[in-house]
Formats: C-alpha cells, structure tokens, sequence
C-alpha cells in the first residue's frame, strides 16, 4: 500500500521587526554658573528701550509736520528736511563733512600704516619711549590742543581752511591708529616676508604683495575709526572754519540752536542726515571692524 508523504508545512512568517523608538533626548540641567533666560533678556529689553526710544523721538519731530503733537508722524511730511538742505545750506556742509573725513581716513592710514611698520618690524634705541608717548598723548584732551594748533595754522595762513581741520583731525587719530596698525603687522608671520625676499622681492614689494593684503582687515577698521570721527567732530572744525561754506556738519547742527529758541523740527532732520552716513558705513563694514579689532587686540 502506497502512502503519500505529507507535504512539509509552510514555514512561519517571521514577526515583522518595528522601528526602534528614537532616544529620548536627556533633559537638560542648567549648570550652577549658567543664568536664567530673563537676567539676560531683561537687561538687554531695557538698554534696548533707552537706545531706541531717543531714535524714534528724532524720527518723530523730523518727519510729523510742525506743531503738531501726534506721537506717530502721520500724515508724514519731509519739508523739515528739505528745510535744512536748501535754507540752512546742509547740502554745502554734508560736502565739506565728507571732504575732512575721507581724506583723514587716507591720511590718517598711510602715516598710521608706515609707521606702524617701523614699530612692528623694526628695533631702535628710543622704541619703547615712543610707544610710551604714543600712549600717553591718548590721555590728552583735545582741547588742550586747541591753541598750539591754533598759532601754528594761523602762521600758515591756513585758518578758515578745510587743511586745517584734516591735519587736526589726522594728528589726533594717529596715536591710536599707529599702534593698532603695529600690532596688525605683528600677527602677520614675518616668515612670509623672509620668503618673498628669497624669490627676489625687496622690502618694499614684498610689503606690498604680501603684507599688505593681509592686513585689510586691519586697514578697514583703523579707517572706519578715524573717519566716524572726523564725520562727528565739533571743536576742531568750530575753531578753525569762521566761514559758513566751509563749514562741517556738527557745527551746521549747532545754528540749529539759538538762545531764544529752537528748531526741533529741523534740527531733528539734521541730525538724521548726519547719522545715516555713518550708520551706512558700519553696515557694510562691520564684518571687517569686529574682525580687524580683534586681531589688533591680540598681540602676535
């Protein structure tokens, strides 16, 4: 008798695998020197308000229309400002304020640049006396200054004149932009200029071709220094500049003011055109300045 073998059972399905839950993640301690959250929001809520809040009453009176009490500027008006370009000649002194202060930023980075290279690069009998003076003549007020400089442009017949006020300006920023500078130069391996002299360069190319783009960091934020400086300098152009065409922005501002009265409205719209230039600036360069003064605070 023939038997059929019984056909071999089906294997079993295999338990269906489920995904692995994912890990929790730990709960995070605040470490016993960490603050909490609102000690740094609110004292930055706060300095915020007092920088803000003095913005906001200038951008107020500049653009509401006179006499008006309205604490938002509507319907807005900008006659205060064309009040100030035309009628208080803001126009003549943004020129001559960007005239002074482009060419302190020249003057002031080429003398602070050669001889903040001396310094860096160089060994000489009086070094440390230098920088000693140079550090001392920051604690010099400017108006100390006033007349010595005062008697050298009058015997240079240079007295009403936009010369004066650049070299005032350069002479004061160039302490500070000299040793800053040197200590950009010290950061640059001087390696890097022993090498260019091995592949033939002199001195001065290989300054040129090897320093110097190096130190762009360096240059913008010496540069930024002395011209926001210059852009907001009152004495010096007070001082020396009698004539009113020659005149510079902050003291345009200042025959915004008389004894008996003032113009808010107009005065608020100067003050706006004299900040947004120097706010612009910053703009663009203040990736470059926070770099550039960092490297210049670490001695190399």
């Amino acid at each position: 008798m023939i038997t059929k073998e019984a056909a071999p059972a089906a294997p079993a399905p295999a338990p269906a695998r489920t995904a692995p839950e994912p890990p929790r993640p730990a709960k995070r301690h605040r470490a016993w020197d960490e603050a909490p959250r609102w000690q740094i929001y609110l004292p930055l809520g706060i300095y915020l308000v007092f920088t803000l809040v003095p913005f906001y009453w200038i951008l107020l009176f500049a653009l509401r229309p006179a006499g008006s009490t309205s604490l938002v500027p509507w319907p807005m008006t900008f006659d205060h400002f064309e009040k100030v370009w035309t009628d208080r000649s803001f126009g003549t002194f943004f020129s001559n304020s960007v005239l002074v202060g482009v060419a302190t930023l020249v003057m002031t980075t080429l003398v602070a640049l050669a001889g903040g290279y001396a310094l860096a690069r160089f060994d000489f009998r009086v070094k440390r006396g230098f920088m000693l003076a140079l550090l001392c003549s920051q604690f010099v007020p400017g108006a100390l200054l006033l007349v010595p400089l005062f008697e050298i442009f009058a015997e240079l017949q240079m007295i009403n004149s936009l010369g004066s006020v650049i070299i005032a300006e350069t002479v004061f920023q160039l302490p500070l932009s000299m040793i800053l500078i040197s200590n950009f130069i010290k950061n640059v391996p001087y390696s890097l200029e022993e090498a260019a002299w091995v592949d033939g360069c002199n001195r001065m190319r290989a300054f040129l071709v090897v320093v110097l783009p190096l130190l762009r960091p360096g240059l913008i934020a010496v540069g930024s220094f002395a011209f926001v400086h210059s852009w907001n300098h009152f004495l010096f152009a007070l001082m020396f500049l009698n004539n009113q065409e020659k005149q510079t922005i902050p003291v345009g501002l200042n025959t915004l003011m008389s004894a008996d009265s003032v113009d808010l409205g107009a005065l608020a719209a100067g003050g706006i055109i004299a900040a947004v230039p120097v706010v612009l600036v910053f703009a663009f360069i203040q990736k470059w300045l926070i770099t550039g003064f960092s490297a210049g605070a670490v001695k190399g």
